[in-house]
């Protein structure tokens, strides 16, 4: 399989599951910056966020939501971070859309929203034209 996700689901890879739901599966991410680092993952192969049926996307998180409490009862973190990546520029490494579940620490260093300092605050004119041009192409 090329896919290390999808051959975690059926099981030819090893994973330390956490959860799972007949449609997800959570387990822990080989990378653990910071312990409780988890991956939620559906278990059809969709490539991307942009590519989820909406049922399935709220199951992935509902399976985040609960992966999230147990890792503020296990770890007690002082933070948490949910994200999710899509394409090479956005940081995602795994063709396979995932949620990643994180406990933070003060001082940890990871996923700096501004590494480079707070941007200025856009001006409303701005906002209402970003915000004209994404409305032109929400499907709800």
């Amino acid at each position: 399989m090329d896919c290390p996700f999808c051959a975690i689901v059926a099981g030819h890879l090893e994973a330390s599951v956490v959860a799972q739901t007949a449609s997800a599966v959570a387990f822990l991410d080989l990378r653990q910056a910071v312990p409780g680092h988890v991956l939620v993952v559906p278990r059809e192969h969709v490539e991307n966020i942009t590519a989820l049926e909406p049922a399935l996307a709220g199951e992935l998180m509902a399976l985040a939501t609960q992966v999230a409490k147990a890792l503020y009862a296990s770890f007690d973190p002082p933070g948490l971070n949910l994200w999710q990546s899509n394409g090479e520029a956005g940081g995602q490494e795994v063709p396979h859309v995932h949620l990643h579940v994180q406990p933070r620490l003060e001082g940890d260093g990871l996923f700096r929203v501004y590494p480079h300092g707070v941007p200025e605050l856009a001006d409303r004119a701005t906002l209402d034209r970003l915000a004209t041009l994404i409305q032109r192409h929400v499907r709800l």
